[in-house]
């Protein structure tokens, strides 16, 4: 009988610390929202054709830039940034790779250069300016944090052609389109919050969203 009651016992200690360990776990993880839909993208003109600033001989073959993409997120307004992520703004076949990388403000992003010649980058933007001089890609340049939000456009003093593009955002709730605009965003806390799609810089489309924990809201932009 008293290893029967012991067996009951340990039956309902655990039941009862599987509820507990339950409620300790957020609603965002138990059963968060989730939008997904299609961004229209533009046509965008074509990319500038090669034009080095020096006379420096191109050793390999020059790629083409991405394909247009958009950024989605959630605005939820300024948040305390819980861990500083990190990121990769690559040069590879005499492009920036990805094109365009959006990152939580307080990001720190590294520039690797995978070409055998060198890049020199740099930005005029606002929120982040800098120059990362001249390095090869077996030279490590600096590793940069961009803690303010904004646009930052990235070009290379070597290669009049380069364009890359960083949005800085305040929000952990994002991700790049397709090539064909489809997205779709999880982990989303329930409530009314702003649902916004980053064209370029003069396009950023908008629209106010109830999020329904568990559920699934279809959105398209425009």
């Amino acid at each position: 009988m008293g290893h029967r009651r012991h067996a009951a016992l340990l039956v309902r200690f655990a039941g009862l610390t599987l509820v507990a360990a339950l409620a300790c776990i957020p609603a965002l993880a138990r059963g968060a929202a989730a939008v997904e839909g299609t961004v229209t993208l533009p046509e965008r003109p074509p990319p500038p054709a090669p034009n080095p600033r020096y006379p420096v001989k191109t050793a390999g073959i020059i790629g083409r830039p991405d394909p247009p993409a958009a950024v989605v997120y959630l605005e939820i307004g300024a948040q305390a940034i819980a861990t500083p992520k990190r990121a990769e703004m690559g040069q590879l076949h005499y492009q920036f790779a990805p094109g365009l990388l959006p990152i939580e403000r307080g990001a720190t992003v590294a520039f690797p250069n995978f070409d055998d010649e060198y890049h020199s980058v740099f930005s005029y933007s606002k929120p982040k300016r800098f120059d990362l001089g001249r390095y090869h890609k077996d030279e490590q340049p600096a590793e940069l944090v961009f803690d303010q939000p904004g646009l930052v456009k990235l070009f290379c003093e070597i290669h009049d052609h380069m364009r890359g593009t960083i949005l800085v955002l305040e929000t952990p709730h994002f991700q790049k389109t397709a090539p064909d605009g489809r997205y779709r965003l999880e982990g989303l806390p329930a409530g009314r919050h702003v649902l916004k799609a980053w064209v370029d810089e003069n396009t950023v489309w908008q629209r106010p969203v109830d999020l329904v924990e568990g559920k699934t809201l279809r959105v398209d932009l425009p």
